[in-house]
């Protein structure tokens, strides 16, 4: 299962797409709304969560994926089912994406100490113990990051090539009709 968690004040596109081609590419995902069931974007478009917290399942956790957007990564931030979760996919090594705002939530807890990361412009420093890289969406092991709303296609493709396989990415981009 890949968990995208949402909170107030969550960017939208930085959410839905890796929602969408996730899902395209028939993966298994559900988005929690961390601060209730009906969850309302930084741009005032409201979204209705899969699950609430409560409901979230640690044994069935591929991938953690944290959109940004403020106050949305701060409310992200403060959920410990968040922590919880992102603890727990460091312990199994399962796959955590962040974009924009959210890697600074991986930088806080101390998750890309010796990693190469990327973030939205103006949090690089809270990337704690990254090696900064300004590139449109960044792995390393089991961690993704990437810059903001116009890289969440880069992202979500990162996301589809570790989970999945590159073969499978480049086929969504085929069915997108992705241009560069």
């Amino acid at each position: 299962m890949i968990y995208v968690f949402l909170a107030n004040g969550f960017e939208e596109v930085e959410a839905l797409t890796p929602v969408d081609y996730l899902r395209r590419c028939e993966l298994e995902v559900k988005t929690v709304g961390v601060t209730g069931k009906v969850v309302t974007g930084s741009h005032k478009i409201p979204v209705t969560a899969d699950i609430l917290p409560e409901e979230v399942d640690f044994s069935a956790i591929e991938a953690v994926v944290l959109p940004g957007g403020m106050p949305g990564t701060l409310n992200l931030e403060a959920n410990q089912t968040v922590k919880d979760a992102l603890n727990w996919c460091v312990e199994q090594q399962c796959l955590i994406g962040a974009i924009c705002a959210a890697p600074s939530i991986l930088g806080h807890m101390g998750l890309l100490k010796g990693k190469r990361a990327t973030c939205f412009p103006g949090f690089e420093d809270e990337l704690e113990g990254a090696a900064f890289v300004d590139e449109a969406a960044v792995r390393d092991g089991n961690i993704i990051t990437s810059r903001g709303a116009g890289t969440a296609t880069q992202f979500s493709a990162a996301l589809i090539e570790a989970l999945i396989s590159k073969e499978r990415a480049e086929k969504l981009k085929a069915g997108v009709q992705w241009r560069e």
